[in-house]
């Protein structure tokens, strides 16, 4: 019997609605439907939601770029037991939505799907690595679309 994840999610930013259970629901729709070599690694998973002060803050203390950013990955444990940590930039969705055609929910769903194929190890750092992760991010986002037809957040502002 395959154990499902648990999935904790933590919302700092407080400018989303949600339940968490969708995005739960979209994760492990992930892990279903996406091919096996773009699964994250098995083991539990926190998604952590910020605004742009605090993701700038995460930003600066690990990466050493004091300015803010949609998602930052943090690889698990080698043990199987923690598969990692996707913190996403909620109010980065707001701003950078339109931009890309989409809506802050769909946005915000991006950089959940993106940082999962971080942890999945598709890297973007390479222009050869970019185009691989935009493939693979299109084909979460298509796993969005068809199987979410309400959106997962919802913006207070």
């Amino acid at each position: 019997m395959t154990q499902i994840r648990r999935i904790d999610i933590f919302d700092q930013s407080e400018l989303v609605n949600f339940d968490p259970a969708r995005i739960r629901k979209f994760v492990r729709t992930l892990d279903a439907l996406l091919p096996t070599n773009l699964h994250a690694p098995k083991g539990d998973l926190s998604i952590a939601i910020f605004n742009n002060n605090d993701i700038a803050k995460i930003h600066s203390d690990f990466m050493n770029k004091p300015d803010a950013t949609d998602v930052i990955t943090f690889e698990g444990d080698h043990d199987g037991l923690f598969a990692g940590e996707i913190c996403i930039c909620a109010e980065r969705a707001m701003e950078c939505a339109a931009n890309y055609g989409n809506t802050p929910d769909k946005e915000l769903c991006l950089y959940i799907a993106h940082g999962y194929l971080h942890l999945a190890g598709v890297d973007d750092i390479a222009p050869e690595d970019a185009i691989k992760m935009r493939a693979a991010e299109a084909e979460a986002m298509n796993i969005l679309n068809k199987k979410f037809k309400k959106p997962i957040f919802y913006f207070k502002k």
